[in-house]
């Protein structure tokens, strides 16, 4: 076995032994579910970084700046976007939430609000999961050690062990220490990069490189509306609020993360058009010639923390919402029991998932797209307390999301400026429906 081998397998050992760690340290649901609400300022940060910097971030924003350039800095800048918005809101998340999301849109508008959104939820979010593994096993499947096929299976058995034994404790734990290896290995491989002949050669950044025939103003928008709006309201996000101790700590950690991605897309992006000038190389294969062993070993380890913390935050939070929709009251033993049974059915459909679909943006961008037409709309209105007409809440919910999904799947066939169209359509349908009385108009007729 060669160098870059033995240090993922250290990798590996560290999490799986912290998650060993964390099963001692839970006491009770709350633990396994929101850390006890004790989280401070440091393990909130790092899991939130950690989890926002999944594979599909770190190797998407790579992957999409080798095809359009310096314009793929715009990927991180919308997610960065999506937390300064959320900042001022996140106290309101804190005070009406305790669990999950769809706690809080029952808690808005009714019961009807949170069956939907709490069945809707998780079976989007399944992409999500399953687009971490895809990432996962191609960086495995990548040091030629392992096939594509066993990859998957090894890392989907690995995020949900962890996950599974120690719950919200586990994640934060291998998270914190997932962010700062993240971090190092793209700071470290950026410093090496910059001291090579080709960093040379690379186009300059310019004003007008932010959009070019690939990326324009319309497509901007479109991601703003389908990616940035996902951190504005986001289980995953929210799952990080609910474990911080205070309102202080939460809002800290947000602000503090969001001006952290800004740096961070830099390096990412700098990082594919650095390795777009060796025509034919994907990433990996081009950072195995640029640095030595050990070094490179160091990066797929960094690559495979953003991989695991977003897939056990995304899985943790997605058993939770289930569990909910089970037991409405999740303190008690029955309903941790059940937690636990639904990560492992969830872990496993994701790496069903992930053996036959490989590419990574796919998967993920058509639940976000999803998530993004039927949740953003309400969850807003919810935290504002805008007056809707909640009886047409869970119309707006189904009818918003898979106005967007069509979108998105027209988009993917080719048909970009349709489904860019039907995307931002989704947003006004969902507003009608939230905001102005169709159905009772109709009754009355």
């Amino acid at each position: 076995m060669n160098t870059p081998g033995y240090i993922v397998i250290s990798y590996f050992s560290v999490v799986v032994g912290i998650g060993i760690f964390s099963w001692f340290k839970v006491k009770t649901p709350d633990d396994y579910y929101i850390a006890g609400k004790k989280a401070r300022f440091l393990p909130v940060t790092g899991s939130l970084l950690a989890t926002i910097l999944g594979g599909s971030a770190i190797l998407g924003t790579i992957e999409l700046s080798q095809s359009i350039g310096w314009a793929a800095l715009w990927f991180l800048f919308c997610a960065s976007l999506g937390l300064f918005l959320l900042a001022p809101l996140t106290k309101y998340v804190s005070r009406f939430g305790k669990y999950t999301l769809p706690g809080l849109l029952g808690y808005f508008f009714g019961e009807k609000a949170r069956i939907i959104s709490s069945l809707i939820i998780p079976v989007a979010w399944l992409g999500i999961v399953a687009a971490q593994i895809i990432a996962a096993a191609q960086i495995l499947s990548g040091l030629e050690l392992i096939s594509y096929r066993g990859a998957a299976v090894t890392a989907g058995a690995i995020f949900i062990l962890y996950t599974l034994a120690g719950g919200q404790v586990s994640i934060l734990k291998t998270d914190l220490f997932q962010a700062i290896l993240i971090i190092a290995g793209l700071t470290a491989t950026t410093l090496f990069a910059l001291q090579s002949d080709t960093a040379k050669m690379m186009p300059s950044l310019q004003a007008h490189s932010l959009f070019n025939e690939s990326f324009n103003l319309v497509d901007l928008i479109v991601l703003i509306m389908t990616y940035s709006v996902t951190f504005v309201v986001g289980p995953d996000i929210y799952s990080r609020i609910f474990c911080a101790k205070s309102e202080k700590t939460a809002t800290y950690s947000i602000l503090f993360v969001a001006t952290m991605l800004i740096p961070i897309s830099f390096l990412l992006t700098f990082l594919g058009v650095f390795s777009s000038q060796t025509e034919g190389m994907e990433i990996i294969a081009f950072v195995r010639n640029l640095l030595p062993d050990w070094f490179y070993g160091l990066f797929i380890a960094a690559l495979l923390s953003a991989v695991m913390s977003s897939a056990d935050t995304t899985l943790l939070t997605s058993s939770v919402i289930l569990s909910e929709l089970l037991h409405k009251n999740l303190t008690g033993e029955k309903s941790w029991m059940h937690t636990r049974w639904i990560i492992l059915v969830l872990g496993g459909l994701s790496v069903i998932i992930a053996l036959f679909i490989t590419s990574i943006l796919q998967s993920m961008l058509l639940a976000l797209t999803f998530f993004s037409g039927a949740f953003v709309m309400p969850m807003i209105a919810g935290l504002l307390q805008l007056k809707v007409i909640k009886p047409q809440v869970t119309a707006a919910i189904v009818s918003g999301g898979i106005v967007a999904l069509s979108g998105k799947i027209l988009n993917l066939a080719g048909h970009t400026q349709a489904g860019n169209l039907i995307i931002i359509l989704s947003f006004a349908v969902n507003g009608l429906l939230l905001f102005i009385p169709i159905f009772q108009s109709i009754r009355k007729r």
